[in-house]
């Protein structure tokens, strides 16, 4: 043996036990996050769950072992004291104290594909459809990354939705993010489902949040049929679902949206309604320990709403295509200034409001011209097409702020100038927004008959 060989040896036998030792100690390092410590459940009031003995991260999923060997996914929405806030996934039914919980060291995901398309999924991705299972391209997370708003392409081209009033005199972009104001009983699912299917997307996404379970099928069978299907997806969480299921369903049929608006599609995204996911997030924030400020709605809700329509909108990349949103509102007692309508009016790119009033005297669409707005209309317009919408609003608005005079017979004809040529157009004004479920208006027969109204006497 050569001297080099024989100082080789021990060198490396002490290289050998150095890296052992650091090995051992690396892995009891890492051992704690690799191996998750299961806890016990050891509170439960109304939905929210508290558990102790474990650590796991804000979103992450936890797994509670009920009775008969069944296992029930819960969310982890906050932590005080040493203990984790949970939420359930789906149903509660069997729970016991002192149940096992392990956490799963994992992000909800949302599978994504052309799959997807015709399928009807709820707000945990399962097909409800009894289409069999889905067969997932890839999975993206559930809460995506937010968009540069500096990066984000601009609304340049009209969308045509078929219904004539909106084309015309509240003309509205692809990429732009509408709501849909309205009382219980005025005809927003009708115009919802009326746009559905004029509207030409590439792809439809709807999620319906919070509403009743029969709508679902109602609104498959009778809005899209079997061919328009083809092109759409369904999200339904139904009223029944626990409140972590309804905000899913609608942070799912956004995640849906994006993945097909990246690659280049146009998609429309109908979320039916705001209203239920606001509430949804309240009762979950309430159940919690967050204090209401505004009519029973703590913070969250107000910082959950804008970061679930700012991912709708244009997207950021040269290939990329767009989501065209309508959001539903529903104002309690048709109080255009709840909390949640005054929220989403300010930070949605217009909104269209449903009138009562209309509603009851037959008028559908019941749209509300005067009190409606589409803040990228002027952007996606010509001159001549600006000035008619002008002055039909003009001549309506005119009508309606002395309507209570007209019907007394205490306005005079000859008085104002400006009043009697809104008397004269009203009959036809009136007859121009309204359009039957089943009519389709396209963006230009729109145009044309909105000239037409306005370049002749009534």
């Amino acid at each position: 043996m050569t001297p080099a060989a024989s100082t080789e040896a021990p060198l490396s036998q002490a290289r050998a036990e150095l890296l052992q030792h650091k090995l051992v100690e690396y892995s009891d390092h890492v051992r704690p996050a690799q191996i998750p410590v299961q806890g016990r459940l050891i509170q439960m009031t109304g939905l929210t769950l508290v558990a102790s003995g474990c650590q796991a991260a804000i979103g992450n999923r936890c797994s509670i072992f009920a009775s008969e060997g069944k296992e029930i996914e819960a969310e982890v929405v906050g932590f005080a004291n040493g203990n984790l806030y949970l939420m359930p996934i789906g149903r509660i039914k069997g729970l016991s104290p002192g149940a096992r919980v392990t956490p799963l060291q994992h992000y909800p995901e949302v599978g994504v594909g052309d799959e997807l398309l015709g399928r009807v999924i709820d707000g945990n991705g399962s097909p409800i459809d009894r289409g069999g299972a889905i067969d997932y391209e890839k999975y993206v997370p559930l809460l995506g990354p937010p968009i540069n708003p500096y990066a984000r392409k601009s609304i340049a081209k009209p969308l045509d939705v078929g219904v004539r009033s909106i084309n015309s005199l509240l003309s509205i972009g692809q990429g732009q993010r509408m709501g849909l104001f309205a009382g219980s009983g005025v005809g927003k699912s009708v115009l919802l489902g009326q746009m559905t299917k004029n509207t030409d997307a590439d792809v439809v996404v709807v999620g319906l949040i919070g509403e009743r379970g029969r709508e679902v099928r109602e609104f498959v069978d009778n809005i899209f049929g079997p061919h328009k299907m083809s092109k759409a997806v369904v999200v339904a969480t139904p009223a029944d679902d626990p409140p972590l299921m309804r905000l899913h369903g609608a942070w799912r049929a956004t995640a849906i949206a994006e993945y097909f608006r990246d690659r280049g599609l146009n998609v429309l995204l109908l979320m039916d309604s705001l209203t239920r996911f606001a509430q949804a997030q309240r009762e979950l924030a309430l159940a919690i320990g967050e204090p209401p400020v505004t009519k029973g709605y703590p913070p969250s809700v107000f910082a959950q709403i804008p970061q679930l329509v700012e991912r709708a909108g244009t997207g950021a990349t040269k290939n990329a295509g767009s989501i065209t949103a309508f959001y539903t509102v529903l104002t309690e007692g048709d109080d255009q200034n709840d909390p949640i309508a005054d929220a989403t009016r300010s930070i949605l790119d217009g909104h269209i409001v449903l009138s009562r009033h209309l509603a009851d005297a037959g008028i559908y669409p019941a749209i509300a011209i005067e009190s409606s707005i589409s803040r990228v209309m002027n952007s996606i317009i010509d001159e001549q097409h600006s000035q008619l919408a002008i002055r039909f609003k003009k001549l309506y608005s005119l009508y309606e702020q002395n309507r209570d005079l007209l019907t007394v017979g205490a306005y005079q004809a000859g008085s104002d100038p400006s009043v009697d040529e809104a008397i004269r157009y009203f009959p036809a004004l009136q007859e121009f927004i309204q359009q039957a479920a089943g009519d389709k208006a396209s963006y230009q027969e729109s145009l044309n008959a909105l000239t037409t109204v306005l370049s002749q006497e009534s």
